[in-house]
Formats: structure tokens, sequence, C-alpha cells
């Protein structure tokens, strides 16, 4: 099928390529439908892109690549809707932002997959994540791509 976006133009992907988010992420809870796209000039970014929203993406990034300790810790029941046979499988991102300051990334409200069944959930961790953790300087190319 065809994506038309407006960052990206137009996409063409495969329908098992679509994660859903059941209930949507925080503030866009109508989009419930997203794929995840590649960045050309940066391997450490991704962008998770609206099939509903053609003017929504989203940048993303493995929080390890930057945190290597990183790790969440949330209810099970914030992870039940991923349908997961162990926690083990989820692979998780985190959405990245660019501020005054510079790139940051949202430790607080990581995305979570089940890449198996295709499904997707945005859940706030139950311990103290900042919002906004500036990425090290190591990662300016991520300035150029955001």
């Amino acid at each position: 099928m065809d994506v038309i976006t407006t960052r990206f133009g137009t996409v063409k992907i495969e329908a098992e390529d679509v994660f859903e988010f059941q209930a949507g992420m925080l503030g866009l809870e109508s989009c419930r439908r997203w794929v995840l796209l590649a960045d050309a000039s940066n391997s450490a970014l991704g962008w998770l892109q609206s099939i509903e929203r053609a003017d929504i993406a989203v940048a993303v990034v493995s929080p390890r690549r930057f945190v290597p300790s990183y790790q969440i810790r949330a209810a099970r029941r914030d992870l039940e809707s991923l349908q997961l046979t162990e926690t083990g499988d989820a692979q998780v991102l985190v959405i990245v932002s660019k501020t005054e300051a510079g790139i940051t990334a949202n430790l607080r409200a990581p995305l979570v997959f089940n890449l198996e069944r295709r499904l997707a959930v945005q859940i706030v961790t139950k311990d103290e994540q900042p919002v906004r953790h500036p990425l090290p300087s190591t990662a300016q190319t991520l300035r150029r791509s955001a």
C-alpha cells in the first residue's frame, strides 16, 4: 500500500509493516496506525509515521544507544495490550525532540513494541526518568536529520 506523507512523500509499505497503538500515543490518541521508517542519512534515527495523518511523523531512537543502562519499570497492565509471551521480547524506542538546548530524548514515556504481533503502546514509567534527557554531543548527526 502507498502511504502519503508530508515529510517523506509517498512511501510504499506492506500491510504487515503497520504497528497498531490501540490507545494511540500521548497527545496523538486518534492516530492508531503507524509505520516505522529508517532515516536515510542517520542510522541512529528512525521515524514513526502516522498512517492516518500524513503530517505527523515522530523521530525515535533506541534509548540504549545513548543511555546503555536504560531500563523501564512499568506495571504489567500497561503492557497487556502488547500480548507479549515474554517481557524480554519487547522492543523499546523513545521519542526525540529538538529544543533550544539541543536534542533530547523522552525517557519517561517510551514506546514499547511487540514486533511479532505488530502491536505497540506508549507507557509512562513508574520510576523518575527524565522527559528531556539531553543526548550526548556524539549524536550531532541527529541535529541535521531532525
